[in-house]
């Protein structure tokens, strides 16, 4: 009877300390839930930029789903003290969910165009400079006749932070190519922030010239998406990737808007078409050089954005 009581007494002891060992464990799950929650909330408050300046006073806040295409401005800033900057990266990406396709098209930074509420024609990258992100989009918008619904704005320079962060980014080098004392070999390479930051902006080197550049951007953006979609990648340095990304990235999407959007682009399985100007050309206007489309080539990229987006 006594050796049952003393049983019965240590099973409770032991229930007793794996309660504590799942209460403890429970609570600091929770304070990590709570705290990390707390760290997104801020970092999205900071990054969170509503686009409530563009001229378009009918424009309203879209709401990312599973169901609806959108399209997204993404802008590569290099920012430099007492200058605003230009949009050296200028990128629209376009998402139809229920086809699960993406288009992702570069605008080369020299293109001649309108640019809304300026009232003047100029390179399409000095947009950004007379008007921020509100005037970037407007023009955007105008020259190539589809909405923009979001916009991504990055700091080049923290861009290479936010690769730093998740471990560099490794892709497919279709061309040989050295820049000073910098070598990027054919086929498939790592490259940490500094690395693909030199990589993203070799231009004279490349006999393809700023188009050649277009095709490694879209290589990092795209290897940088993927990375980053991994929510083990993420969530091991998640302090750090927040801390970086709210120095360096603005946005409209809201914190849903970036849960729906995961969850779409994971069920993308890498399905992404790219877009580019290949039949332009150059042209000095008052000794200053643009880049002028093909007006046929460009009906055809407005033609397929618009029925992506449909």
């Amino acid at each position: 009877m006594e050796k049952n009581t003393k049983r019965t007494k240590e099973k409770k002891s032991k229930k007793k300390i794996w309660l504590w060992i799942v209460g403890g464990l429970l609570t600091i799950f929770l304070i990590f839930i709570g705290t990390a929650y707390y760290t997104i909330q801020k970092t999205m408050n900071k990054i969170n930029t509503p686009l409530i300046e563009t001229t378009d006073e009918s424009k309203e806040q879209k709401i990312v789903t599973k169901k609806d295409p959108f399209s997204v401005l993404m802008l590569g800033v290099d920012e430099r003290k007492d200058d605003s900057g230009r949009s050296d990266t200028m990128i629209v990406i376009t998402v139809n969910p229920e086809k699960q396709s993406m288009k992702m098209l570069s605008i080369p930074r020299d293109t001649r165009t309108e640019i809304i509420g300026h009232n003047s024609v100029d390179k399409i990258n000095h947009a950004y400079a007379f008007g921020g992100v509100p005037m970037a989009v407007d023009t955007v918008e105008h020259f190539l006749d589809i909405p923009i619904d979001y916009y991504v704005f990055v700091n080049m320079d923290g861009f290479l932070q936010i690769i730093d962060t998740i471990g560099g980014v490794t892709i497919d080098n279709d061309m040989d190519l050295t820049f000073d004392s910098y070598h990027f070999p054919k086929g498939e390479i790592t490259l940490d922030g500094n690395n693909a930051l030199i990589f993203s902006r070799i231009r004279y080197e490349d006999p393809r010239g700023d188009f050649g550049r277009q095709i490694r951007q879209r290589q990092i953006i795209e290897a940088v998406l993927k990375k980053a979609s991994s929510t083990s990648s993420i969530l091991l340095k998640a302090t750090d990737m927040l801390d970086v990304v709210g120095d360096n990235v603005r946005m409209n999407f809201t914190m849903k808007d970036l849960i729906q959007l995961q969850s779409i682009y994971k069920n993308m399985d890498g399905n992404l078409e790219q877009l580019s100007f290949k039949e332009g050309d150059g042209k000095r206007i008052d000794n200053i050089w643009y880049f002028i489309p093909k007006v046929t080539e460009l009906e055809k990229i407005k033609s397929e954005l618009k029925a992506h987006l449909q």
